[in-house]
């Protein structure tokens, strides 16, 4: 974050003095809290935040707990907006999203890995909580309003969401109202009714009016509490109370502005003057108010105005912050507008030295764009980026770039740079390149800093990195465009480059250059690149980024077929990175699902099932983004381990909808690993349609990053016809010859056994154990079971004759064995940890249909309360997180029809 959170947008507004209690609408929040959706939608000036306020206060001291979120527009940068989302409901909930936090202080993490951490949090509470999001219409974030689209999809019992805004929001809201889980308060029922607008003219307000008055004055503003308070305003003093009220007429806007003069003009002028200069403020408090109007006494001033009533709310409970009611700013900022233009920059100016001040450079960085200071906007922001950066904030500082003038960001070097930092962090490639080309035209033509007159640097310290950190960009964009010789030549001009001091630029680019030997299939050099690259990391104290390079080690090393220093790898990078402050370090649970799969291979499946739980057991906080589709690609293979060939596709399409790619090789694409089963359970069909979607031939070309693809083709072609595995046989030798070359020997060992096969399939048994032979060989000295066992009865058929030639016999034996334990253990689905209850039994049933929460509990003559509590305890069983997860688990474990034979 680029300066602390304001904590003001975290409180309860307090109750006014003035408040009008609304019974019926009370009770409908709290029947609507049964419900997962609350909608408060009105036009401004209905009452809403009062109402929920008012709602929160009455509530017993034993109901749910309550948090709330003022929103504003900046919170459409989605990173800020989960970070107040997230920190609202700690208010309410102290134990709730610590590791979602620490999540999103990460980079490149994806939303949904944040929101299913602090869902799997939310869903633990053994209390219910009522989150506000009040003014949700300023939020028209694409991104943001995905996320609470899922939040909501996902939403744990024990949440109630409320939402208040000037519009609908972007959800689907005929769908909740189908299923009964939206409950609607609109502006016809927050309208002031007679009795409610009697009530606050003549009581709260104090006016003398009689009951025509009050009935007439209802009537033309039909209960607009907006107008109904600007009104009583205007007529505290009258002695033309009904001249005035006859002539009280026209459409909100004109009501507003008209009332709003009255208030205004009956004001002091000094008064008037603290008003329009402070209209430039979304917050006040008593020294920024100084700052702004270059007057003393801006804290008294505040307390008068709360004292009077005149627009002013109150955001926390040491009355030092406030804002103005926005519909009274909004006023006021047009007559700022109209009676004194000119004011406005310096007002705004003004404002930006005092956050600026006060440590908060966004809030300053957007008084000076609204200043059009353009100069001092882009110092702020030079002097930002590298915060705004490591907090994942690139898409606000991308819109801070779209407002400075071109022009200015050519003459800063640092500003360039990180410009083009940050269209590459987005995703815009084009213009990159341009940023970079300005940048070095400085550093070409200068001898330092303060070389040119026409030169702006204001972060010295960036700007010496900026040599190496140029390179460094072109060597991610190249890679991205697939360039791998542009990416290795640029990398190594960043390492050439990088200062001796620099740890962190250093292991950068070693990191870069090790991924275009990667990629390239030099696999030896890659891994003393990414070696090279952990040191640094080490160096640079960036302890965590170390597990990124330890997965890439040791799936080097994997292909390399040697596991056993793959294990190596993961475990000692867990033995370096003890945890920090009692946190576990992200990317901790990367390593676990790195060492399962080895487990796997060694057909140790019990092992290989707890490393994937205890990954599970630590969250998705301490994975990177793409442990989500990992951990499920790892379950996969042990499901198809264990025979459960359905299991395995369910989680390999998960593991492809939770894909997210990275710099790295994607060197075993998951559709050819959905393949794989396909030819297992006899699903020819869908494999031959995967070989023919991926355009597939034994004529292709040969490289390492399709190498995968390749051998899963080989495997086709050996389940479909006689003819295939003659194509097969020759397309084989040159996989096996390719490997060979680049010494990949786990690959050599996956295609001796395919030729091995292959040679049996056609008759020629001796060619076949020559094969197996050599496989053999190369496979026992690290220990490989599964890439043999696997293969099922053929190659128990080709051990057992190897055997009779005494060929390796007691890795043999060990494979025999293991093979016999797989024919005689029956194909399986995972099992409950703990049978369901009778009575959860019975929700379960209920879940499957389209009854809400409260319809269940009268189904079953029982509260919600406990409809929630079997609800968190089925989900909890079946290892899911929701209840459309709740139902597909079910199906595939047959609950329902034992729940049909009760």
């Amino acid at each position: 974050m680029a300066g602390p959170l304001l904590e003001t947008k975290l409180h309860i507004p307090r109750r006014r003095r003035d408040l009008v209690t609304r019974p019926r609408l009370i009770e409908r929040l709290s029947r609507g809290a049964e419900s997962a959706l609350t909608l408060v939608s009105a036009p401004a000036g209905f009452g809403k935040t009062t109402l929920l306020a008012e709602w929160l206060a009455a509530a017993p001291a034993d109901g749910p707990a309550a948090a709330w979120l003022s929103l504003d527009q900046r919170d459409n940068d989605p990173p800020l907006f989960w970070t107040y989302l997230v920190t609202a409901l700690k208010t309410a909930a102290p134990g709730v999203g610590a590791n979602a936090l620490s999540l999103l202080r990460s980079p490149q993490t994806p939303v949904e890995a944040v929101l299913a951490t602090l869902l799997n949090d939310l869903d633990a509470l053994p209390i219910d909580v009522v989150l506000v999001l009040d003014d949700y219409h300023v939020i028209d974030a694409l991104d943001v309003q995905d996320g609470m689209a899922f939040l909501l999809e996902h939403l744990p019992p024990q949440l109630h969401l409320v939402i208040a805004g000037r519009a609908d929001p972007a959800f689907p809201l005929a769908r909740l109202r189908g299923r009964g889980e939206l409950a609607e308060i609109r502006a016809a029922d927050l309208r002031f009714t007679p009795g409610e607008a009697a009530a606050y003219l003549t009581g709260a307000m104090g006016l003398m009016l009689t009951a025509r008055d009050v009935a007439a004055l209802e009537g033309r503003t039909e209960g607009w509490i907006a107008a109904l308070q600007l009104a009583a305003l205007s007529l505290q003093g009258r002695d033309d109370v009904a001249a005035f009220i006859a002539g009280f007429a026209g459409d909100d806007r004109y009501i507003v502005d008209y009332l709003a003069e009255e208030v205004l003009q009956r004001q002091p002028e000094p008064v008037q003057r603290f008003l329009l200069q402070t209209s430039v403020l979304d917050r006040l408090c008593g020294s920024l108010c100084d700052a702004v109007t270059g007057q003393d006494g801006g804290k008294a001033r505040l307390a008068a105005l709360e004292r009077g009533n005149l627009f002013l709310v109150p955001l926390d409970d040491r009355r030092r912050w406030y804002r103005y009611h926005q519909l009274f700013a909004d006023v006021l900022q047009a007559h700022l507008l109209d009676e004194r233009p000119g004011d406005v920059p310096d007002l705004h100016r003004r404002a930006s030295a005092w956050y600026e001040r006060n440590g908060e450079p966004a809030e300053a960085i957007r008084h000076a764009l609204a200043a059009e200071d353009f100069e001092r906007a882009a110092d702020l922001v030079e002097l930002a980026i590298p915060a705004m950066r490591m907090s994942r904030q690139e898409a606000a500082v991308r819109g801070w770039f779209r407002m400075l003038p071109d022009e200015l960001v050519r003459v800063r070097p640092v500003l360039s740079v990180g410009f083009a930092g940050v269209l590459l962090a987005v995703g815009e490639f084009e213009g990159v390149e341009d940023r970079l080309l300005d940048a070095e035209r400085w550093l070409n033509t200068t001898t330092g800093v303060g070389a040119s007159a026409e030169m702006v640097v204001v972060d010295t310290a960036e700007f010496r990195r900026l040599p190496a950190t140029i390179e460094l960009y072109r060597a991610g964009q190249a890679l991205a465009r697939g360039e791998v010789p542009g990416a290795a030549r640029h990398a190594r001009r960043a390492l050439d480059l990088s200062p001796a001091e620099d740890h962190l630029c250093g292991a950068a680019a070693a990191g870069l250059l090790g991924l275009t030997f990667w990629t390239s299939g030099d696999l030896e050099a890659a891994h003393r690149a990414w070696a090279d690259c952990m040191a640094g990391l080490h160096r640079a104290g960036h302890v965590a980024d170390t597990f990124g390079c330890a997965i890439a080690l040791a799936d080097i090393r994997l292909v390399q077929g040697r596991p056993g220093e793959a294990m190596r790898t993961y475990e000692q990078a867990l033995l370096r990175a003890p945890d920090q402050d009692g946190s576990v370090l992200r990317g901790t649970a990367d390593m676990y699902v790195g060492m399962s799969e080895l487990h796997r291979e060694r057909d140790d499946l019990p092992a290989a099932t707890r490393h994937l739980l205890r990954s599970q057991e630590l969250g998705e906080h301490t994975g990177l983004p793409q442990n989500r589709y990992r951990w499920r690609v790892a379950m996969a293979r042990i499901r198809e381990a264990e025979g459960d060939l359905g299991g395995a596709l369910d989680l390999l399409d998960e593991a492809e909808r939770l894909y997210t790619g990275d710099l790295f090789p994607n060197v075993r694409p998951i559709p050819a690993m959905r393949a794989r089963v396909h030819v297992a359970r006899g699903g020819l069909g869908e494999a031959l349609g995967w070989a023919r979607e991926r355009g597939l031939s034994v004529s292709d070309e040969l490289s390492y990053l399709r190498e995968f693809e390749h051998i899963t083709f080989a495997r086709v072609l050996l389940a479909a016809t006689e003819r295939s595995v003659d194509e097969a046989t020759p397309f084989l030798e040159r996989l096996l010859r390719a490997a060979e070359e680049g010494a990949r020997t786990g690959s050599v060992i996956e295609v001796l056994v395919l030729q091995a096969l292959a040679h049996q399939t056609r008759g020629d048994i001796p060619a076949a154990l020559a094969s197996l032979r050599r496989a053999l060989t190369l496979a026992e000295p690290e220990g490989y079971v599964r890439i043999f066992v696997d293969e099922g009865p053929p190659m128990a058929a080709l051990l057992r004759a190897a055997a009779k030639q005494g060929i390796a016999p007691s890795y043999v034996r060990r494979l025999l064995a293991a093979l016999d334990k797989t024919d005689k253990t029956p194909p399986v689905r995972q099992g409950l940890v703990e049978p369901l209850s009778e009575r959860e039994l019975d929700v379960l049933r209920l879940l499957v249909t389209d009854l809400n929460g409260p319809d269940i509990a009268r189904e079953l003559s029982v509260s919600l309360s406990t409809v929630r509590t079997h609800t968190r305890n089925i989900y909890t069983k079946l290892g899911v997180n929701n209840r459309r997860a709740a139902v597909r688990r079910a199906v595939e474990l047959d609950l329902m029809s034992r729940n049909r034979d009760r």
